[in-house]
């Protein structure tokens, strides 16, 4: 299709942390030429991520809304999305084994990001995310699903209100770390590494493909919406 691989798009790929997307990535990642795939990973996470489970390490010194969040994770993906945190990362990793491709861990070490995080949130924005997380664990699940269709149906208008909430959080967790996924998927790219597919939360698709655009890098985007539809389609019936 493309004369040489650095003419060919990355191809960006919007998950969420806590629906089965397993099927349709699995699908995309299977029947596309790639020279590799890249994951919203970085070492510390990829380790605990891709450990047996009874090895897994326990993260300390997180901070306690970033504990309150997984726990949150690990229930609403049981209840509501039918998958399991990182889930998607798995997947990704595990079709570019079966292909041979090699996997880039492309995200900012977590730690860094959460002191960064922790250092510049105002007390105001502080209070109003770990009430958030608090709720969060009591919140019925039927609520959340309602929410979650919501950000499909407009997943900008729900990130405005993110940034209008708290623009601190949004420019740490959002637009900082796009920036850095952005330059190193950039670098790839002048290593030869052109045909990418990279796994990313769904929020992080605009903001990236905006950041890759910048740098001349032409960006192709399937959305959690797309992926989302493609999961729950139902299997056409054998003639």
């Amino acid at each position: 299709m493309y004369a040489r691989t650095n003419e060919a798009p990355v191809l960006l790929l919007g998950a969420a942390h806590v629906v089965d997307l397993a099927g349709p990535l699995r699908e995309v990642l299977e029947g596309r030429p790639l020279d590799g795939v890249a994951v919203e990973l970085d070492a510390e996470r990829a380790a605990a991520l891709f450990a047996p489970d009874g090895a897994r390490p326990r993260p300390a010194g997180a901070p306690l809304f970033a504990r309150l969040w997984a726990t949150i994770q690990r229930r609403l993906g049981a209840e509501i999305g039918g998958g399991v945190p990182g889930e998607e990362m798995k997947v990704a990793a595990a079709v570019a084994r079966e292909r041979a491709l090699p996997v880039f861990l492309i995200d900012d070490p977590i730690r860094t990001t959460l002191v960064q995080l922790v250092r510049t949130l105002p007390f105001k924005e502080r209070v109003l995310l770990l009430a958030s997380a608090v709720v969060g664990l009591f919140l019925p699940s039927r609520v959340v699903a309602k929410e979650m269709d919501r950000y499909s149906e407009s997943p900008e208008a729900y990130t405005e209100e993110l940034r209008t909430a708290s623009p601190t959080l949004a420019r740490v967790l959002l637009d900082d770390r796009n920036e850095h996924m952005a330059a190193r998927l950039a670098e790839l790219r002048g290593r030869g590494y052109g045909r990418i597919a990279v796994v990313v939360g769904d929020a992080h698709v605009p903001g990236l493909a905006s950041a890759l655009r910048r740098r001349g890098v032409p960006v192709e985007s399937i959305s959690f919406r797309e992926l989302r539809a493609a999961a729950t389609a139902p299997s056409p019936r054998p003639p």
